[in-house]
Order: C-alpha cells, then structure tokens, then sequence
C-alpha cells in the first residue's frame, strides 16, 4: 500500500501540485487504508484498498503533470516582482515541440540562453536553483532539449544528430532575440552541452555576445580515457582492490554493448568519489526528481533520456 500510495506522498515535496489537490488525494489514500482493515474477508479490503489508492495514485501522476510549473520570482513578502518572469512554455523549433523555462527579475535585462545539465539527454530544468543568483542580471532560459525531459517526445532520439541539436539550439536563439528585442544573447553549455555551445557559436558567431563553458569538453574519447585512468590510480592509492579489479576487467573506454552504461558508470562514479560528490548512480535520477517543473512523467523521461540516448548512439 506504501508503494502504491508513494506518487501522492510525493507530490508535495517533488511537484508544483498545490495543497488543494495534495491534501485531498492524501485524505483519501488515508480512507482506503483505514478500509483495509474494516472489510470482511480481509481479502476484500485488501483488494478494494489496493485498487483505490492505485486509482488515486494514477489521479496523482496527471495532477504532477498538468501542474507542472517553474516557481514565481517574489519578494520578501512572497508577491511576484513587477516585471519579473517565471514560465514553463512550449516552443516549436524546426517542426518540433519542445520545452525552456524563462526566468528573471527584469524582462529588460540581456538573455542568457542555458543548453542543458549535459549527456546528451540532460535537461536544463533540472539545474535551475543553480542559475537563481543570475537571473537579478539575466533573463535566464533552460532548455529542455530534445529527448529528454519535457522533450522526451518531440522527436526518437535515434534520429537525432550532432546538427540537429546545433539546429534547434539556432531556433531558440532566433526566437529569444525577436522576444525579448535583442540584438544578442548570451549562451551557456556544460559537459555534452560544452560541446553543443562551441558548435554553435563557431557556426552563428554574429548572434552570441559570449559564450560560457564549464567542464569544457574537446576531445572526448581522450576525457574518458583520462578519467579512467584517473580512477585507476585513485583506486590504487585507496587500497580498493575490489573496484580496481572492476574497472581493469571492463577496461579503457569508450565502450559498447548492453553493458556499456554499468561500464561507464563504474569510473564515473570513482571520479565523483574522488571530487567528494554523490556517485553519477544518485545525481542523474534525484535531481531531476527535485524539479517541480516536471511531473512525475517527465523525472522518469530525463533518467530514460540519458540512458537511451548513449545506448542509441555508442557508435559515434
């Protein structure tokens, strides 16, 4: 009953889903498992309470998506900022539907464009609290690029390309710059999305002010290969023979096959234990878990998002 009830014990603490629809669906969840222990057989209830609060659960999955919103930009007193924006919208780049959200205290200010937390597949959702500080100087947008997230669905990540990201990413920015009135904008890339940034800006130099890198990838097979030996040598000095002798059998990267994510996963995690950070195994679900721009659909969607996409495209 815990596990089927979990959608709505969520919904408070992961979604933008208000108290007037939460507080309902938990008085009722409440109801159901009282009932369980009042019907005669105790097979009844069982099966009335269990179907019940999984009718209610499935209530709770479209309330997390219909719901779905990015935060208001408010004062101390908790009143939206005059002239301020905080928007989850649907866009069409090149014949697709996909997601940003706008944020920032003035509409006035420069626009910085935000292609996403990495991958490919990371959405830029997922981050947003990190780019809060700049949104007093900066419109700030994050864009849930295609396949992931929001924009699971606006096209089958086999048929994305390297261009195609490239190509929507110069949508965006034309659109970003007829609204908001600018000549040009600003654009930020991490990790996959570093790569995505140097693209464009190398392809539209005209339509960029800057462009912002961190964790600025080049070339990326030699990244992999140096952080997997990175790991080794970390592991070595620890004296952690079991993980060692993990990552010696899978060998170098890059890899592929079924096994190929595990693979990476297992030095990507050493790497993070040697920058003290949660293992990738904890980032790459719970964050985007947190955002309340997404349902509970579109969480599962960005962990699936970066799970098919590198499955999708081992050979490049």
């Amino acid at each position: 009953m815990l596990v089927l009830g979990l959608p709505v014990l969520l919904l408070p603490l992961t979604t933008s889903v208000p108290a007037w629809v939460w507080i309902p669906l938990a008085v009722v969840d409440i109801a159901l498992i009282i009932l369980l222990f009042r019907l005669d057989p105790p097979v009844r209830g069982i099966l009335m309470g269990s179907a019940g609060v999984l009718v209610v659960s499935i209530i709770a999955v479209v309330a997390s998506q219909l719901f779905a919103a990015t935060p208001s930009i408010t004062d101390e007193n908790g009143n939206p900022i005059p002239g301020s924006i905080a928007t989850l919208e649907k866009v069409n780049l090149n014949g697709t539907e996909q997601w940003i959200s706008i944020r920032g205290y003035d509409t006035t200010k420069p626009v910085l464009l935000h292609l996403g937390m990495g991958g490919p597949g990371g959405g830029g959702f997922a981050t947003r609290t990190l780019f809060a500080p700049l949104e007093k100087d900066f419109v700030v947008v994050s864009w849930d690029e295609p396949g992931t997230g929001k924009s699971y669905s606006s096209m089958p990540i086999s048929e994305l390309t390297t261009q195609r990201f490239v190509d929507d990413a110069h949508e965006l920015t034309l659109y970003l710059r007829e609204r908001f009135h600018q000549e040009k904008i600003y654009v930020y890339g991490v990790s996959w999305t570093s790569i995505l940034g140097v693209w464009l800006v190398q392809e539209y130099p005209d339509l960029y002010y800057a462009y912002i890198g961190n964790g600025q990838m080049v070339n990326t097979t030699r990244n992999d290969v140096m952080g997997y030996e990175l790991a080794l040598d970390y592991l070595s000095k620890k004296g952690d023979t079991k993980t060692l002798d993990t990552l010696r059998r899978n060998g170098p990267p890059p890899y592929k096959g079924d096994d190929m994510l595990d693979k990476y996963v297992a030095y990507l995690d050493v790497l993070n234990e040697y920058m003290n950070s949660p293992h990738y195994t904890m980032i790459v679900p719970i964050i985007p878990f947190l955002a309340p721009e997404y349902g509970f659909v579109d969480k599962i969607n960005h962990t699936r998002g970066l799970r098919n996409y590198l499955k999708s495209h081992e050979s490049t």
